[in-house]
């Protein structure tokens, strides 16, 4: 089904009754990654997914729009606002999970609970792109975190943008992907998998305005009861972020999920969905 929202049709899934679960996904995907999740716990809640702005089947973006973090987070914002269920436990992956906890300090009254799987935080500790005291002053003070950082740029996010300034999309994915997912893992993905991430693949991701920033201080004041979830074999990168949010706020619990790199609830949805409901 369509819902409008902010002045723009967005694909909703909805199943089940209850209290509500809202999956938010993150980059080069869509409402369909949740599907392992929507089926289990629609059994005892009101579970909804929805597609992003831009992201399948939605209308697509222009070659002359701004993929803006700040409008997908409006329109979560007012995607929950609509919902006669609030507030609805949040679970959000990468790209989704940082709007997640962006949410949570915007308007923390709309989350009853904060699922955040692996979000993307590099703007806690950098602004993009970083100054080089910045990257001076993380290698003394979080010298793990900032090799991460570095590597991660280095080997994923620079060369995948020099691919999508020269418009070889697929180029850009095949780089990103690898460095996100590990190259082993992004080699396995399966066709519909790989086709889904295909269609959800946007230049103006990559070139646009990026994410908005974080300060600690806010992140430290969510009084919102939080699961940190990492994938096992996710690379460095997303262990030292939940390392940092973990250190951060204040009601916060952190598991390890074996067997899954960083779609983990993709990789393993068994221990993903167990992780769940006996939180």
């Amino acid at each position: 089904m369509k819902v409008d929202i902010n002045g723009i049709d967005l694909e909703v899934m909805k199943q089940g009754n209850g209290e509500t679960i809202l999956f938010v996904h993150g980059s080069n995907g869509d409402y369909r990654t949740w599907h392992a999740q929507q089926s289990e716990f629609a059994k005892h809640f009101h579970t909804i997914s929805y597609s992003r702005r831009y992201h399948y089947p939605n209308e697509k973006i222009t070659e002359d729009a701004d993929y803006a973090m700040v409008e997908h987070l409006d329109d979560l914002q007012k995607f929950i606002q609509s919902l006669e269920g609030k507030p609805v436990h949040l679970a959000g992956h990468s790209y989704g999970a940082f709007l997640s906890l962006l949410l949570a300090i915007r308007e923390p009254q709309l989350i009853r609970t904060l699922i955040l799987e692996e979000p993307p935080i590099f703007t806690l500790f950098i602004t993009i792109p970083p100054k080089p005291q910045e990257i001076l002053k993380l290698l003394v003070t979080r010298p793990q975190t900032a090799i991460a950082i570095i590597r991660f740029a280095m080997t994923g996010l620079n060369p995948a943008t020099v691919a999508a300034e020269r418009d070889d999309m697929d180029e850009a994915l095949r780089i990103f992907g690898s460095a996100i997912l590990g190259t082993e893992t992004y080699n396995k993905m399966s066709p519909e998998r790989l086709e889904q991430a295909r269609i959800n693949n946007f230049k103006a991701e990559l070139l646009g305005s990026g994410f908005m920033p974080l300060d600690e201080t806010h992140v430290s004041h969510i009084q919102t009861p939080t699961l940190l979830i990492n994938g096992a074999n996710s690379p460095a990168l997303f262990h030292r972020f939940i390392d940092r949010l973990h250190e951060l706020l204040p009601h916060s619990e952190r598991i390890k999920i074996s067997d899954a790199s960083h779609i983990i609830h993709e990789d393993n949805p068994t221990a993903y969905n167990s992780t769940l409901s006996i939180w």
